[in-house]
């Protein structure tokens, strides 16, 4: 996430296309030269596909004898068992970003660490990019834009970001005011309770969305 609001800041986002498209899966963009394979001025990035935390950092949703799935923030995950992290040296859990819709992803060449500029957002799930792009974010609002992106490789009328600016850089009038349901809050548990009961044994936690509201 650092590369991505440094890159904000100097206004390399500004303007660029988003010159791969594909539908029910993503939305790719943030190369300077508006095709795959351009890169910033600033250097390549190491992989950053696995994290560990302390279990209290993690809401699970999700729990089975071999793994466990929730929520870091508004961000969906997975994790190792809470029994193998009690084995590690230092309690902490071992997890990585889960690829549903909405999360957003670092671009890369073959090798895992030619990750620069460019960004994805997820149109659907797609889990096998799990542990092999770098999760920063996820979107929270907008979805619908997301999934409304002209489709192509590239595009005939390629979609262009205006301008991309760090929220916390606006002025406290001009920031939007956002409110993301709490993940381990007794309403997002029944929630998750009910989308659960109905999905069966194929509910995973991309079957879930924190709800979400603009309060301007």
């Amino acid at each position: 996430m650092a590369r991505v609001r440094r890159l904000a800041r100097e206004q390399v986002y500004d303007g660029l296309l988003f010159h791969r498209v594909i539908d029910r899966f993503v939305d790719q963009t943030g190369n300077p030269d508006n095709h795959d394979g351009g890169v910033s001025r600033h250097p390549d990035l190491a992989p950053e596909f696995v994290a560990r935390l302390t279990p209290d950092q993690v809401v699970p949703v999700r729990v089975a004898s071999d793994s466990q799935q929730g929520f870091v923030g508004a961000l969906p995950v997975e994790a190792v068992s809470a029994a193998e992290a009690a084995r590690s040296v230092d309690g902490k859990l071992r997890l990585w970003g889960a690829y549903c819709s909405g999360v957003a992803g670092m671009g890369r060449q073959a090798d895992p660490g030619s990750a620069n500029s460019e960004i994805f957002f997820m149109r659907e799930s797609s889990r096998r990019l799990d542990r092999d792009y770098t999760v920063w974010g996820k979107v929270v609002l907008g979805l619908d834009v997301v999934r409304a992106m002209a489709v192509g490789e590239p595009p005939a009328v390629p979609d262009k970001m205006l301008k991309v600016r760090v929220a916390s850089d606006l002025p406290a009038d001009e920031r939007p005011r956002i409110e993301v349901m709490d993940a381990g809050s007794r309403a997002f548990r029944k929630q998750a309770a009910r989308v659960r009961a109905d999905r069966g044994a194929d509910f995973t936690i991309c079957d879930l969305n924190l709800p979400v509201r603009l309060l301007r």
